[in-house]
């Protein structure tokens, strides 16, 4: 297959697993309504589901750089198929939250190897291709919930989930017959995890940059509408702000890529991280969610051309033998600070306030780019057409 098509068959399939994982967000109503489970554990619910992810990422991915990539996929989708039916099928809290961390276990073992296959295929355009790979996945995760919407209503709670894991059975078919390149029997490493990447310093660069981004995430998501409330803003304002987050996303990825592959995926990182530190500032410090909302759209722009960054700073950076693992190492940490970002800035709010909250947000991000920075060293302008090879790992 010729590696154009490949690419585009792995987007494609991206575009539905993510559609399969953010599918139940708007049917949290309809599980308490319709099943009787409360929300604190349906929170658990969603929650499960990105720590199964976390480990899954960590322990999992780096099976694909043994050889083992294709295979990786299909049991992947594969389980995601066994969740999507067990949350289909299932009507007590145990059955969800089962269903949930089998749907978490797939997709953090299948999205690392996925990404590594796109890498090691067509090192010449990575930034590109990660860019259009970011949109797609951010595209699919907004799907979710509309799917939801238009067949909840029509055939039932379990509706979704059955045509999700009709869609996936077919991909997984598909990729079950692709031929994708695989690291040679003599380079495949014999870690099982990838923790030992982050002695190479331009490894950890990149994942710092990467949580930068993660820490700025967590924060905001979970405080916008709180904060929206707080200032007796319009409803749409805090109803449709995360979904707009998303937005420039899906259709400045692209651009965003090449932005990585012309200047350089830490530049850019860095460059966007600071920016958005400034917009956090902001969000603390101004009195109108009117004004809020200027600074937002300017946000929202910001991320789209940036956050590709890091995943391509990673490619460039992890030796291609390792590339699943270096991927998985990135999201699963990513994942992992997102969480715990999310809780403290909700303890941060609650007892120090917007400002703090904000301010504080936006100094950590400043420290975790300053550090990446000087970890990165000559690589700060390196662009994703040199090889990763020449790169000595350095503690």
């Amino acid at each position: 297959m010729p590696v154009k098509r490949l690419i585009r068959v792995l987007q494609a399939s991206t575009f539905f697993i993510s559609a399969s994982y953010g599918v139940m967000f708007t049917m949290l109503d309809d599980y308490r309504d319709e099943y009787g489970i409360s929300e604190s554990l349906l929170g658990f619910v969603v929650a499960v589901g990105f720590f199964a992810s976390f480990i899954s990422q960590l322990s999992l991915a780096p099976l694909a750089d043994r050889g083992h990539s294709r295979r990786l996929l299909v049991v992947g989708f594969t389980t995601v198929i066994a969740g999507c039916l067990l949350m289909a099928l299932g009507t007590s809290a145990l059955a969800l939250i089962v269903g949930r961390l089998v749907m978490g276990l797939g997709t953090g073992m299948s999205l690392p190897a996925l990404r590594r296959i796109i890498i090691v295929a067509d090192p010449e355009h990575l930034g590109v291709n990660m860019g259009r790979l970011m949109s797609v996945d951010v595209a699919g995760f907004a799907m979710g919930p509309v799917i939801s919407v238009a067949t909840v209503g029509p055939l039932g709670i379990p509706a979704p989930f059955l045509v999700l894991a009709g869609v996936l059975g077919v991909a997984a078919f598909i990729l079950g017959r692709l031929h994708v390149p695989e690291t040679d029997a003599d380079d495949r490493p014999t870690e099982r995890l990838a923790f030992d990447l982050l002695r190479y310093r331009a490894v950890t660069a990149a994942v710092l940059i990467g949580l930068a981004l993660f820490l700025m995430i967590g924060t905001f998501d979970s405080l916008w509408a709180l904060m929206m409330e707080d200032l007796d803003a319009p409803e749409w304002m805090a109803n449709v702000g995360i979904t707009l987050f998303a937005l420039p996303m899906i259709f400045l990825g692209p651009y965003g890529g090449r932005l990585s592959q012309r200047v350089g995926p830490y530049r850019a990182g860095a460059a966007g991280m600071l920016l958005g530190g400034l917009f956090m500032c902001m969000y603390g410090l101004l009195p109108s969610p009117y004004m809020m909302m200027g600074v937002f759209l300017l946000h929202t722009i910001n991320d789209g051309l940036t956050v590709t960054s890091a995943g391509v700073a990673i490619g460039i950076a992890a030796p291609p033998s390792r590339q699943a693992g270096a991927q998985g190492l990135l999201g699963g940490l990513q994942t992992l600070i997102g969480g715990i970002s999310a809780t403290a800035a909700g303890w941060s709010y609650d007892s120090a306030g917007r400002g703090v909250t904000f301010v504080g947000c936006a100094a950590i991000m400043s420290v975790l780019v300053a550090i990446g920075l000087l970890l990165a060293g000559d690589l700060r302008s390196k662009r994703p057409d040199a090889t990763a090879e020449t790169l000595e790992p350095v503690v």
